[in-house]
């Protein structure tokens, strides 16, 4: 199958360099600067189970012309709408458009552009951003993707993609229940997310002050109450593995969102903290910490436009 990766950050150009390593037909819908940092220096990727590198195809917006079998989408949030204008032409009749961006919101936006049928529900698990020389750099061993059919059912077209990402440095599952799979990452992200951008801290500094274990469950047990209240009631296997990773003494987790806030970029906040507030509202859940996470990341949003506007 022919692969359009849209951009070439964290998340596409990491499963994109795999691919390409492993042979695939992969193309990166890029923007010019990006597209001469990779012509000049490659796909860099530096990684805990081995640094490599690949020469990708690419294309500019500009000269995208016909329909690919799959569109892989792992913009940030922020940025989907100008690219759903761009990769527009690839979404042919039989394209698959699998994203795999943080949150829920991006999918009513996918189906109402492309129509319910050519949209996949997907997450990604992989902790990773791009360094100051434009490199994939995975901070942790994880590296999985999820997908299936946002009607629950295990499609071939879902099977078939399976197969293709099935290559060295992906880990990935075709599944029946991926709309639950996806609300328990959107749990999960929110109340790492909420947490160490609360508190400007990773997981394990957190846990190391007073109270700081009870701070991330209390803000895990208000989205799961949400996730509850719409259906999707997390299941054991997925609070079990939170609990343990939420209580990893020493822990160097870090939402992306805190790292993008160290270095002074704009936020997925509201798309994850946001949504997931709102959600509450509208559900009557009260939610002070999930309330108060989503307000200082929006105040930071404020600061950040005024020092650059």
């Amino acid at each position: 199958m022919r692969v359009l990766i849209i951009g070439a950050g964290a998340l596409g150009g990491y499963y994109g360099a795999c691919l390409v390593r492993a042979g695939g037909d992969v193309t990166f819908l890029v923007r010019p600067v990006r597209a001469e940092q990779l012509r000049r220096d490659g796909l860099q990727v530096v990684s805990p189970h081995g640094d490599f590198a690949v020469q990708p195809k690419l294309l500019l917006a500009r000269d995208l012309k016909e329909p690919f079998d799959v569109v892989l989408v792992g913009v940030k949030a922020y940025s989907l709408d100008d690219a759903m204008d761009q990769f527009a032409p690839a979404v042919g009749a039989h394209t698959m458009v699998l994203p795999i961006l943080n949150g829920l919101k991006h999918i009513d936006a996918l189906t109402a552009r492309f129509g319910a049928a050519r949209v996949l529900g997907g997450l990604a698990n992989v902790s990773a951003g791009l360094d100051a020389d434009g490199r994939v750099v995975q901070f942790m061993a994880n590296q999985t993707v999820v997908l299936g059919e946002i009607e629950g059912m295990l499609s071939e077209r879902a099977l078939a993609l399976e197969t293709l990402l099935q290559v060295p440095g992906i880990d990935v599952r075709a599944s029946e229940t991926i709309m639950h799979d996806m609300w328990e990452k959107f749990v999960q992200l929110s109340t790492v997310a909420g947490s160490t951008c609360l508190m400007r801290a990773s997981i394990g500094d957190i846990l190391a002050v007073p109270n700081g274990e009870q701070f991330i469950f209390r803000l895990f047990a208000e989205c799961c109450a949400v996730a509850t209240a719409s259906g999707f009631e997390p299941r054991a296997p997925f609070i079990e593995f939170d609990r343990k990773l939420f209580t990893t003494q020493g822990s160097p987790l870090k939402a992306s969102m805190l790292r993008d806030i160290e270095r002074g970029s704009i936020t997925e906040a509201e798309h994850i903290l946001g949504d997931m507030a709102n959600r509450a509202l509208t559900l009557g859940i009260d939610t002070p910490l999930l309330d108060l996470a989503r307000a200082h990341v929006a105040a930071y949003e404020i600061g950040r436009r005024r020092a650059v506007g």
